[in-house]
């Protein structure tokens, strides 16, 4: 005990020496995990729950590692597993009912297996309010910590693996950090593919957008050096990975603020020449951001997906300066427009928000004037959620419900006429697939994404996952194909 309270005292001054305690750390919950699994007579069990989007997909990669390298063997059931960790989203407030929804579940669970650790991480537990309920409505979780020190797991899982709980106390061993400056990305990684991954090229958020927690969640920018991420993508092209998704809230800005860095086009083009990688995509680009370098590096790739994600957020000028976004409709046409030109038949696809503050039935019909102007091949439209703490949350003409409804059904209605329509242009051609999966339906046929990144389902085996094949595109269902293998 004398040693593991050594190994979580330890101060650290650089991302290598925190790197150096953070794998002690490790080795130290091992130790811890296999004296109970000793005592249990079988291993230690993990389930792992991940809410919102691709970087807390990648988070909870970390966490999988992390937990696998300490002993535990992974739990498909959340409620029999002995560690059960919920990566969370507060981006909208129905990520964090569905929490909620799951923790009620466990309630029971623990009282009857007080041996059972549950932990909290992720966005949801950085915005106060949530993170108060947490600690007021749920007294049976077991640690709570935020974004900012997601590398700090391995040391917080010993603090967990080894805390003493006082009757009436509760259980929680709570780290919330406000900011930090560290970047350490080496800890152990279980990859939810072997053949494909996302990587960490920044951090955080610099946009402030009037109706988004995510800046405060997630903190300001900052950019990995262009040395460790291409050093991370040639080990894992050297695993096996032929796909690389570069992660980041804006990539568009990677390298500000960084010394000497490179920026984001010249980051593209120096993992194109990585032996191994044959695909790359990258999230999420703000439009105000995305440079003529960007689309011309893109037109000239041999590796770069033909899918971009480009926020629309709304078509209407007057809502997207209230939103904060910093361009106009007619900006985000003429972008668009230039994209598709450029690179002929690349996919564009977007983000809509319907209901936000003030939004009138002249703002919807900008919005679907952009939808068709585009061409969007697919989008995510969300009814605008309040989220405390940012400024639209406080602005006056809140749209009513059943107003909401109405400009939803529609929006949602003119994306899926004018993505089903973009579908269609491809089908009878015969298009480059990566095979992801078997068929969940149907286990005579796996699955495949597009570069454009829609999926496509056809007659195969599973030898085929992993590997990009050409597949005749027989017939468009709309947001897939089905296929055959030439």
């Amino acid at each position: 005990m004398n040693d593991i309270k050594d190994v979580l005292g330890l101060q650290t001054n650089t991302d290598a020496e925190e790197l150096v305690r953070q794998k002690k750390c490790i080795e130290a919950a091992k130790s811890i995990v296999d004296e109970k699994a000793g005592d249990m007579g079988r291993k230690l069990t993990y389930h792992v729950t991940t809410f919102g989007c691709q970087m807390n997909a990648r988070d909870s990669e970390k966490l999988k590692g992390v937990l696998e390298s300490a002993g535990f063997i992974y739990e498909d059931d959340e409620l029999s597993a002995d560690f059960v960790i919920y990566n969370t989203c507060t981006v909208r407030d129905n990520a964090n009912q569905k929490l909620y929804g799951h923790l009620g579940s466990l309630g029971a669970v623990k009282k009857s297996r007080p041996d059972m650790i549950i932990a909290l991480c992720g966005c949801l537990t950085q915005e106060k309010s949530a993170y108060e309920k947490i600690m007021r409505s749920y007294p049976f979780v077991d640690l709570v910590f935020g974004t900012h020190n997601l590398f700090d797991f391995p040391r917080l899982l010993v603090s967990v693996l080894t805390r003493e709980v006082t009757k009436g106390k509760g259980h929680i061993v709570s780290e919330i950090w406000e900011g930090t400056d560290r970047i350490v990305e080496d800890i152990p990684v279980k990859r939810n593919y072997p053949f494909k991954s996302g990587v960490n090229i920044m951090f955080g958020c610099n946009n402030f957008c009037s109706y988004c927690i995510v800046p405060y969640v997630r903190g300001r920018e900052r950019s990995r050096g262009s040395d460790d991420i291409i050093k991370e993508i040639e080990a894992l092209a050297a695993d096996g990975v032929v796909e690389v998704m570069l992660l980041g809230q804006n990539v568009n800005s990677y390298g500000k603020g960084l010394e000497g860095e490179i920026s984001f086009p010249e980051l593209l083009k120096r993992v194109e020449d990585i032996d191994g990688i044959k695909r790359i995509r990258f999230m999420t680009s703000h439009p105000k951001d995305l440079s003529d370098e960007l689309i011309d590096v893109m037109a000239s790739s041999d590796k770069i997906c033909r899918h971009i994600h480009l926020p629309l957020q709304s078509g209407s000028t007057r809502i997207l300066k209230a939103m904060n976004r910093h361009y106009t409709k007619e900006g985000y046409i003429d972008l668009a427009q230039k994209i598709r030109d450029r690179i002929p038949g690349i996919a564009v696809t977007t983000d809509i928000i319907t209901g936000f503050p003030g939004e009138t039935e002249e703002d919807v019909n900008d919005t679907i004037d952009v939808i068709e102007a585009v061409r969007f091949d697919g989008a995510f439209t969300f009814i605008y959620s309040k989220r405390t703490g940012t400024p639209a949350a406080s602005m006056p003409d809140q749209v009513s419900e059943e107003k909401v409804k109405i400009f939803f059904d529609r929006v949602l209605a003119k994306v899926q006429e004018v993505s089903t329509r973009q579908a269609a242009l491809i089908e009878g051609q015969t298009m480059d697939v990566l095979v992801e999966d078997m068929n969940r339906q149907d286990q005579m046929l796996v699955t495949g994404r597009l570069s454009n990144n829609l999926n496509v389902h056809f007659p195969g085996d599973a030898s085929l996952i992993g590997k990009i094949v050409p597949v005749k595109l027989t017939e468009c269902k709309g947001f897939y194909y089905l296929g055959d293998m030439i």
